[in-house]
């Protein structure tokens, strides 16, 4: 960013997110002069530094939501918002699906006609220009491991945790066997997780992203063309002593809950996701389980 003229004699501008001074075509100073801490223009790179963050956060979250939902992006979205730099970090190198699904590729860069360039799994750059495109859920990319092998030697990084994103996959046996019956609604994996207070365990969920609704901390998902969610139990709202965490179920999206058999792997895999990481959160007692 340009330097900007501000009281007598100094010029600011941002930097990593802060205002730093110079006197005028000199040396930066290693600290903002008093005489310029209720400047108008410093006020205002102050607020142009708090809406950056806010705006870097909010493309973050946007292509977090395509992902983890692997909702159809159109191209032209992505070659409209690439010049952008907080959007362009939040979709750089984020595993891209055209209209083959078997072929993966890493967002490079954009062209000025709107074609995406790619590096694909055999190391190739291959330039696509589909309708749309999806940012696959990892769980839903065919030889993850290889995937993540190939980012590794590539020196991909993502702002956007994807291809190194924690995933589970269900069960075969998911709601069968001596512990669940077929009509099993629950995974209780990560219940029984202990709390100091039901405040600290909602705080941790909200901390986390999640939302807490009553006594839950829940999340919602899309699997395919349902949306449904994710709910664990937290304890009553207004509880103030200790809590721990409960069960781990899915609702769809008439609020009936379902069967561990119905839940597709996008939705046990983010559900899974949220229930490990409030326990891990829990107290943990002198001898006892880390």
């Amino acid at each position: 960013m340009a330097w900007l003229a501000a009281g007598e004699g100094y010029e600011i501008t941002l930097e990593d997110g802060r205002v730093v001074a110079r006197r005028a075509g000199g040396r930066q100073l290693k600290s903002l002069p008093k005489a310029l801490r209720d400047d108008p223009e410093v006020d205002r790179l102050r607020r142009l530094s708090e809406w950056l963050d806010r705006h870097t956060a909010s493309c973050l979250a946007q292509v977090d939501t395509w992902m983890v939902s692997s909702l159809p992006v159109p191209t032209e979205l992505i070659a409209r918002v690439w010049p952008d730099e907080a959007w362009r970090s939040a979709l750089r190198d984020m595993a891209v699906v055209g209209d083959d699904p078997d072929e993966v590729g890493f967002l490079r860069d954009v062209s000025a006609d709107g074609e995406l360039r790619l590096v694909d799994l055999d190391g190739e750059t291959v330039r696509i220009a589909p309708r749309t495109v999806t940012l696959p859920h990892p769980v839903l990319l065919p030889d993850l491991e290889d995937v993540r092998e190939f980012a590794a030697e590539l020196g991909i990084t993502q702002r956007v945790e994807q291809i190194h994103r924690a995933t589970w996959s269900r069960p075969e046996d998911a709601g069968t066997g001596a512990a669940r019956s077929s009509s099993a609604t629950e995974v209780r994996d990560y219940a029984g997780g202990k709390f100091a207070s039901r405040f600290g365990l909602a705080a941790r969920a909200t901390s986390l992203g999640y939302r807490v609704s009553g006594g839950y901390a829940t999340c919602k998902v899309r699997d395919g063309d349902r949306t449904g969610e994710a709910s664990v139990w937290i304890g009553e709202p207004y509880w103030d002593g200790e809590s721990e965490t409960g069960a781990l179920g899915w609702h769809d999206e008439n609020g009936r809950a379902m069967r561990l058999t119905e839940v597709g792997p996008v939705a046990w895999s983010e559900g899974m996701r949220m229930a490990a990481a409030l326990y891990a959160g829990r107290t943990i007692e002198k001898g006892g389980d880390a």
